[in-house]
């Protein structure tokens, strides 16, 4: 059986924001949910299969079709809102398990360990948490890691996090091209890296993606 990932989300500050910033955030989501799915596992084989729905309002699910891909696609995610200053943020929890039931694009009726999981998370998540991951890899030792992992994304200023999402990919194009996108200078652009701390975040991505990884589960 497949380990999948299941991002469980809600927008924070949705009320304040209003409705047509909220269906903003939510078009945001889902578009991420496709180009997630581009990834490539390698250079012939795309993720594919990643579904976004909404949920009561102002709740939201990602399957990923790989757990290998995860907390990046979480990491993504939260970029993705953050680098647009004027839409609601997230709480993300993160899922890995696996999947029962899965009927279509609609995760409405979708069911297995990764969903289970991912939902409770999300509920029991504490206020001011913003990133949590549950499954088989959610040791004591794990949590704390991520806890420290929130700590550096939730710090990133809106030109930051516009930046991170353009290199978060597997697949990210050259700093000189991600530069030239964004209208800045490599040196900025550098800048704006090193502040939202991607050499370490960068690091801890290719360790926690290794297949090699200490527990031996299959990605």
């Amino acid at each position: 059986m497949s380990t999948i990932a299941v991002l469980t989300g809600d927008l924070i500050g949705s009320t304040e924001a209003g409705p047509e910033a909220t269906d903003r955030a939510m078009q945001v989501l889902s578009e991420t949910a496709q180009e997630i799915a581009a990834w490539h596992l390698t250079e012939r084989v795309a993720v594919g299969n990643t579904y976004f729905t909404r949920h009561r309002g102002d709740g939201w699910q990602i399957y990923v079709s790989v757990a290998h891909f995860g907390l990046r696609a979480a990491l993504f995610a939260y970029a993705r809102l953050a680098g647009h200053p004027g839409l609601p943020t997230t709480r993300i929890a993160i899922g890995e398990g696996s999947v029962d039931r899965l009927p279509g694009p609609d995760l409405s009726n979708a069911h297995g360990a990764a969903f289970a999981v991912s939902g409770r998370a999300l509920s029991e998540m504490e206020r001011g948490e913003r990133l949590r991951l549950a499954g088989f890899r959610a040791d004591r030792l794990t949590r704390a890691t991520i806890g420290l992992l929130e700590d550096r994304i939730t710090g990133w200023t809106a030109e930051q996090a516009e930046a991170m999402a353009l290199v978060l990919s597997p697949q990210a194009p050259t700093q000189s091209a991600v530069a030239a996108t964004l209208g800045i200078s490599p040196q900025a652009l550098s800048y704006r890296l090193a502040g939202a701390k991607w050499p370490s975040i960068r690091r801890f991505l290719n360790a926690w993606e290794d297949p090699q990884r200490p527990d031996g589960r299959p990605a």
